[in-house]
């Protein structure tokens, strides 16, 4: 078992040890949220174990919808064509419903030839260790997760992805790229497309990225707070306004501000008691340090009754926007006018 907050990456080193090796085995389950990894390394086992111009006679798909034990014994008894192996990939196919047993019969006497490989795209994959599926599985497969990379990975391929495009980008514009256009590959990589066709020079910038990158919304409820703090209200109202004029609907913008703010005071606790940006990363089960060190950063300019008086309030808003006919929007321009305040009027100590 990995460390208490750590995420279990063995059975993925794994995969990518056999693909190397060209060890690849006779059964695997592939889920998790970095959709970008998963088709890469489906493509890889394509690769090693498909000759080119046989896959069509070697490559069984199978969805969800249409699957059934009847038809997946009749792929995995279809001989390989010119090649020693074929490849079974069934999509979005809950394991733990239906006919176990008659899984548990093909999935414990899969031939030799056959690499067969559940993805979950759609649908959540959720094991049940309890029944003999769950045993049946982890004797003859491997499931695989694919989670969000971490900080250090992910900087790693963003600058392999830039130099594919003939451009360099520093560590620091890497972190800014991440947190303004979120951590999953997926996204990532056409916000690199789009940058490495902007940036002229060979050196990627941070203006090239805010020229052209679409930031997530937490990036963008995160530049109000950054506005507030820095004591430029107008800058907040017209971030705020750009949203409304985005179609967001108040009640998420508050949402994420919200939990902007909790973690603003959770900071603001951690300079308090001498704690710093790790024990920030902990709280809130952060991968990455960069968002991090930026509200660290952030609560440096507020006092802790500025930021228990923002989360109250905040709830106090969410609460009038379920509850009263108000107009959203301008419970939201007034609350902001209303954080911006205190900042102008009572500065936050110097740091401890």
């Amino acid at each position: 078992m990995p460390p208490k907050g750590k995420t279990d990456n063995s059975a993925y080193q794994k995969l990518k040890k056999d693909i190397a090796e060209d060890s690849i085995g006779q059964l695997y389950i592939f889920h998790g949220e970095e959709s970008y990894l998963r088709d890469f390394y489906l493509g890889r086992m394509k690769e090693k174990l498909l000759p080119a111009g046989m896959e069509e006679f070697n490559l069984h798909t199978l969805s969800g919808k249409e699957f059934d034990v009847k038809k997946l014994q009749e792929l995995v008894d279809c001989l390989p064509m010119m090649s020693s192996r074929t490849l079974i990939v069934v999509s979005d196919f809950d394991l733990y419903k239906g006919d176990k047993e008659g899984l548990i019969k093909v999935l414990s006497d899969l031939p030799d030839y056959v690499c067969l490989v559940f993805v979950y795209d759609l649908i959540e994959y959720k094991a049940d260790a309890r029944t003999k599926l769950a045993g049946v599985i982890k004797a003859r497969g491997s499931v695989v997760p694919f989670n969000r990379q971490g900080q250090d990975d992910l900087v790693d391929w963003i600058s392999r992805r830039f130099r594919a495009l003939d451009h360099d980008i520093g560590t620091e514009d890497a972190k800014y790229l991440m947190f303004l256009c979120g951590d999953l590959m997926n996204g990532l990589i056409s916000e690199i497309g789009k940058v490495g066709a902007y940036a002229k020079n060979h050196r990627v910038t941070r203006a090239d990225i805010d020229a052209v990158a679409t930031p997530q919304l937490d990036a963008v409820v995160f530049q109000m707070t950054d506005a507030i703090a820095a004591g430029n209200f107008d800058r907040a109202a017209s971030v705020l306004g750009d949203l409304f004029h985005m179609q967001e609907a108040p009640i998420k913008l508050l949402a994420v501000l919200g939990k902007q703010l909790r973690q603003l005071y959770s900071a603001r606790l951690a300079l308090e008691h001498k704690k710093g940006t790790a024990y920030l990363m902990e709280q809130w089960g952060m991968r990455n340090s960069y968002p991090a060190e930026k509200l660290m950063n952030a609560a440096r300019k507020f006092s802790l009754p500025w930021c228990r008086r923002a989360v109250i309030r905040c709830g106090e808003v969410d609460l009038a926007m379920k509850s009263t006919g108000a107009s959203g929007q301008e419970l939201l321009v007034t609350f902001l006018m209303e954080l911006a305040a205190p900042v102008k009027n009572h500065p936050a100590p110097a740091n401890r």
